[in-house]
């Protein structure tokens, strides 16, 4: 795992407002990371805030507003910029540095199905992407209780966010998600409360729960072997969502864990709060 040490400047460990308070994540502003940035003073209504054209989460911390912002593993390094408006002002920009991230490579060997799916399969695939897609680019305008989490699992959790596989020597599109290591039949625990936004049987991800906590912010959960919620169903943290399987195009059982901002996938040990030094 790899662990992800302090950045030396103001916008580390902001906390959110009211009651009892729970830590936004690291500034990380690299391709597949989260920039946290201050928006201004919340003496001011709460703004609106977007970035690359999807409502990004703000909450306030103390006295000012702050975004959380996904960035994606495709964007450049260089110079990225937020559009933020407060009500009855015009827009402005908010810029900030996305700096230059490597991520390894992976090569796995799976069933040929897998890799060169039939007429038929492409289909399905396709009809899926878009249920999957809906779920993970939601935005519910409710405040997330917390954004800082602990893993739905225990077990070992590798690295693989943004690795860059190869299935039967074919590339294919980085890992956009955590593998947790657990036997099948391991009880999945949600890590914060939300609404079950997505269940379902898919091609490439088997048995899936998707959460979605409020103002974009959204987990996934693969290749369960039993799924114990329903869409629309209102969560508690510790909700047991399914269980541990190995449904769909894996190797073996394991937990798919999986965590968006902004409908972007972000780096699960950013908001694991036992990953952070």
């Amino acid at each position: 795992m790899i662990r992800h040490k302090r950045a030396g400047f103001a916008l580390l460990m902001l906390a959110l407002a009211g009651g009892a308070t729970a830590a936004v994540p690291l500034h990380k502003a690299h391709p597949g990371g989260i920039a946290v940035l201050s928006l201004g003073e919340a003496t001011q209504p709460k703004p609106v805030a977007e970035f690359g054209g999807r409502r990004i989460l703000v909450t306030r911390n103390a006295d000012e507003w702050v975004a959380v912002v996904g960035i994606p593993l495709s964007q450049e390094s260089g110079q990225a910029s937020l559009s933020v408006t407060f009500p009855g002002q015009d827009s402005t920009a908010v810029n900030f540095d996305v700096g230059q991230y490597a991520y390894r490579e992976q090569r796995l060997t799976v069933s040929k199905s897998f890799v060169e799916p039939d007429p038929k399969q492409l289909e399905r695939i396709v009809a899926e992407r878009k249920i999957i897609d809906a779920a993970l680019q939601s935005f519910r305008d409710s405040d997330p209780a917390r954004l800082q989490i602990t893993p739905p699992v225990s077990g070992r959790k590798s690295s693989s966010f943004g690795v860059r596989r190869y299935f039967n020597d074919q590339p294919r599109s980085p890992h956009s998600g955590m593998d947790i290591a657990a036997i099948t039949g391991t009880a999945i625990e949600a890590p914060a409360g939300g609404v079950v936004s997505a269940t379902g049987d898919f091609f490439f991800n088997g048995s899936t729960v998707i959460v979605d906590h409020g103002q974009g912010f959204v987990t996934l959960y693969c290749h369960l072997s039993t799924i114990n919620v329903e869409k629309g169903q209102e969560i508690e943290p510790g909700t047991v969502l399914g269980e541990v399987g190995a449904t769909g195009r894996v190797t073996g059982p394991h937990l798919h864990f999986g965590t968006y901002l902004n409908g972007t996938a972000v780096d699960p040990a950013l908001l694991l709060v036992e990953d952070q030094d």
